[in-house]
């Protein structure tokens, strides 16, 4: 049995069925992005893209974490 998905990831579901994108290319234009800071992403996520700020908050969170891990 998978243990429940927790954390950030736990959004992704919803933001797919809701905004209509899969979480990877999410990533990719968090990625692509000139700006570096969390809530310089976020707040771009909400104003250019139409995301609440949970659901850019968690796309961004996970995003960094996985991307510094690399």
């Amino acid at each position: 049995m998978t243990a429940p998905v927790k954390g950030p990831a736990s959004y992704f579901p919803a933001i797919e069925k809701k905004y209509g994108r899969p979480i990877a290319e999410w990533k990719d234009l968090i990625l692509a992005s000139p700006l570096t800071k969390h809530m310089e992403l976020v707040g771009w996520l909400k104003t250019e893209h139409g995301l609440g700020h949970g659901h850019a908050n968690a796309l961004v969170a996970h995003t960094l974490a996985e991307d510094s891990g690399r």
